[in-house]
């Protein structure tokens, strides 16, 4: 198969969707790699070093997309991008749809076969290609959060760990699954006083053992979530719906009676987020104010820190990519029914039933 890899054009967005080891294994096995000039520049990865482990540089993108079959990116495709791809061709790449309706018509308009990493489920009913993300996603939050709670980025001058004598910062994150754990990990190492709120008990009970009771755990109702979020320094939106548009769980109301200062991270951004106040920002542009209330939205998170990123995501793409290169399209998914959750729009239509809902189209 001829893979392509575009350099990524979303505002402050350095990731990359293939490093040179992925793509020596994927040359190792027979497959051929076209890489856009300066793809890797952003991770430190150089054209010499993807010609050392086996691709071709393209000198830009309309040439990747033309003569590659499958294009890997790590973010959606910008309209742009989904108007050089072709009927039959496939993109490999987080898509987020269900926030995203100009994006899923071009998807479809295109005839392109699209695999969202996002959607892409594995035995256990885990999501193995967002997992990654979230955890860089999760641990950023805590530490973006502790910067904007300073005065000087629009804070209440709150310090995450308190000093002696003095109470820590009131961190509450909503959803306590891989993102929402790794923010409360970071947020409780920063000795903030923390507090997790989710839906599921079983999941409360894993988290109360996994924290050894340093983390308080709330079961999810309107009132716990209302109560805890005015007490709040710092709010973080973690829920996921797979596939599907993020729940508003905190309303309009509940953000203006916070603190001024308080500081709300919308991870979910991509999905729609989580917060009624929440639209997307940019690594350029990434704060705003309402209420009073500090809002960082930014909408391709992980890419503020590119290498650590890629790197992770390519542990867990690699192997998809590999099936997907060795089998064809068809073999791929029909061989691994988890893979074959990813296809979110195959051929002029909407494949993914929660993207389909979401965008009406069901």
């Amino acid at each position: 198969m001829k893979i392509g890899v575009p350099k990524e054009i979303k505002v402050h967005e350095y990731r990359v969707g293939l490093t040179p080891a992925s793509i020596r294994a994927l040359t190792m096995a027979g497959h051929t790699v076209l890489v856009e000039k300066d793809a890797g520049a952003g991770i430190g990865c150089l054209d010499i070093d993807y010609r050392n482990a086996g691709a071709d540089i393209a000198p830009d993108a309309l040439t990747v997309f033309r003569e590659s079959e499958c294009i890997v990116k790590v973010k959606e495709p910008q309209l742009n991008e989904c108007a050089m791809l072709r009927a039959g061709q496939i993109i490999f790449t987080y898509l987020h749809l269900a926030a995203d309706r100009a994006q899923a018509h071009a998807l479809m308009e295109s005839g392109v076969h699209a695999i969202a990493y996002e959607t892409v489920t594995a035995t256990d009913g885990s999501l193995p290609l967002l997992t990654p993300m979230s955890e860089v996603a999760g641990r950023m939050s805590a530490q973006i959060g502790a910067t904007l709670l300073q005065k000087a980025a629009g804070g209440c001058g709150v310090l995450m760990g308190g000093v002696p004598g003095v109470e820590p910062a009131n961190v509450v994150v909503i959803g306590g699954g891989v993102a929402g754990t790794a923010a409360a990990e970071i947020a409780l190492g920063m000795r903030a006083a923390v507090t997790v709120i989710d839906k599921s008990l079983p999941r409360l009970r894993k988290l109360d053992a996994q924290f050894g009771g340093a983390v308080r755990v709330l079961a999810s109702t309107a009132e716990t979530i209302e109560c805890a979020v005015e007490r709040a320094d710092l709010v973080i939106g973690s829920v996921l719906v797979p596939g599907a548009a993020a729940p508003k769980l905190v309303d309009e109301s509940l953000i203006a009676k916070m603190r001024l200062g308080s500081v709300v991270v919308d991870i979910a951004i991509d999905q729609g987020g989580r917060f009624a106040t929440s639209r997307p920002t940019t690594h350029a542009d990434h704060t705003y104010l309402q209420h009073g209330v500090v809002h960082y939205c930014a909408t391709n998170m992980p890419g503020a820190v590119p290498r650590t990123s890629t790197f992770a995501l390519n542990a867990a793409t690699l192997p998809y990519l590999r099936k997907l290169a060795d089998l064809g399209l068809e073999a791929a998914l029909a061989n691994d029914s988890g893979f074959r959750d990813g296809l979110n729009v195959s051929a002029g239509r909407i494949t993914c039933k929660a993207v389909a809902t979401a965008l009406g189209m069901n």
